[in-house]
């Protein structure tokens, strides 16, 4: 507001002072910890009414800054002053009348700072603000999300490093080890009882109930009884996973790094809310063309490699469990086309005397088309990694290979990732670089899970 007020008055030199004095007496009670003393905030809504007005007529059209208009927008600031130094100010009475005393305030306004684009935009930001109403309907019913944005909102006030453009930050790799886990329940899975009669569907309907209603309203479908419920598993399985220990889960909340890059790509390259007002064929093309750069930075600066050490196994296998494991993986690659999976494969090769001996080899592969994984690499390894040390550590070791970027992140099968928590990633990776440390930069960053 102070500084809508100085726009307005810059050009008037008792204006001018009014609003300057004004600031430092806020800004010296914010520093001595006695604004709640020294200003009766009870009384903001009478200023916000006020400014309310003075922004409407302010975003007026040039061509209907006429006398009448000037003349209205003086007397609200006139009146805003007032407000400000004799109703919410305990000790600002003496500002007006020494200012006052020998000239009128706002006689002659200057008003050419509102005709550049920028500041009306601030303009329109602040009247929003100030006119839009919180209400009890908007906040979250689900406790999880409420916990969520209190969480985020509540770190954006924690001392970190700033965040560098998509373009010139670490780029960086996410490591998962997976072996034998669920990757997505089936239906077999979701409706099979316990020993006290309890499906896992069951439980998460009853554990999860806005959430559950919700997904019913999603996919537009009211179940007439639990056998109708199969009917949708196409549907309800994922929602499922979603809340399970479940490598579909995993894998989702990973990749919400790469979809975080590609909207703050985005940031830095266009304005969104001018791209939305033009609505021209050229601001589309430019929008889309700005889009396809932002994919490409994104999977320059994010790599995720699940490595599946079974994978390979479970793909020739005849058991029904290791072929459905092996088909949800595939779908994985397919749903999210930057993913990456490593496996170890075994080959019986032939020797120089005609016998053969198994040789093992490092995979990578991706997710091709609607049903086909691609092989993208093939490293030969000395022996089976599994027999030089312990499982779940080899699984990462033969897989590193395949990260890319300066920086990796281990990541369990079991852990899961937040959309705006991995908005932050870029400011956590400029920690390796920061000039806090001095020469001695840290090569290990612990984040809570």
């Amino acid at each position: 507001m102070v500084m809508l007020l100085t726009t307005v008055t810059i050009d008037l030199l008792h204006g001018y002072r009014v609003v300057d004095r004004i600031r430092e007496s806020l800004e010296d009670s914010i520093e001595r910890q006695s604004l709640v003393r020294e200003f009766r905030l009870d009384e903001l809504p009478q200023l916000s009414a006020k400014f309310d007005k003075l922004l409407t007529l302010l975003l007026k059209t040039e061509e209907e800054h006429d006398t009448t208009i000037k003349t209205q927008i003086a007397n609200l600031l006139q009146d805003t002053m007032e407000i400000i130094t004799q109703d919410i100010m305990k000790n600002g009475q003496g500002i007006l009348k020494d200012e006052n005393r020998d000239n009128q305030l706002f006689a002659n306004l200057n008003l050419d700072s509102i005709k550049d684009e920028a500041w009306r935009e601030k303009c329109v930001r602040l009247q929003l603000l100030l006119t839009t109403k919180e209400s009890a309907i908007y906040v979250p019913t689900n406790l999880e999300a409420r916990r969520r944005i209190t969480f985020f909102a509540n770190s954006l006030f924690m001392k970190m490093p700033r965040a560098p453009q998509v373009r010139s930050m670490m780029s960086f790799s996410v490591l998962t080890p997976y072996f034998k886990e669920e990757v997505l329940f089936s239906t077999e899975d979701l409706h099979k009882k316990n020993e006290d009669g309890i499906s896992i569907l069951f439980y998460l309907r009853k554990i999860y109930p806005d959430e559950w209603k919700n997904c019913l309203e999603r996919i537009k479908f009211v179940p007439k009884d639990e056998e109708s419920l199969k009917s949708r598993m196409d549907e309800i399985s994922p929602w499922a996973s979603y809340r399970g220990q479940t490598l579909t889960r995993t894998v989702r909340g990973m990749m919400y790094y790469r979809r975080a890059l590609e909207i703050q790509c985005i940031q830095d390259k266009i304005d969104i809310a001018k791209l939305d007002r033009q609505r021209t064929t050229t601001s589309y093309q430019e929008g889309g063309n700005i889009v396809d750069m932002a994919l490409a930075i994104a999977d320059i600066k994010f790599t995720y490699v699940v490595s599946c050490q079974v994978y390979g196994m479970q793909k020739v296998s005849k058991n029904l469990k290791d072929k459905a494991c092996y088909l949800n993986i595939l779908n994985l690659m397919i749903m999210y086309p930057s993913l990456r999976i490593a496996y170890i494969d075994e080959v019986e090769a032939p020797t120089k005397n005609g016998t053969t001996e198994k040789t093992y080899y490092s995979v990578l592969v991706k997710g091709v088309g609607e049903k086909y994984d691609e092989e993208i690499y093939r490293i030969k390894l000395p022996g089976k990694p599994t027999d030089i040390g312990e499982g779940k550590p080899e699984n990462q070791n033969h897989a590193i290979i395949f990260t890319r970027g300066e920086a990796l992140q281990a990541i369990d099968m079991n852990q899961d990732n937040y959309l705006e928590e991995a908005f932050k990633m870029r400011n956590v990776l400029e920690e390796f670089g920061s000039d806090k440390y001095g020469k001695s930069k840290p090569t290990i960053l612990g984040l809570r899970e």
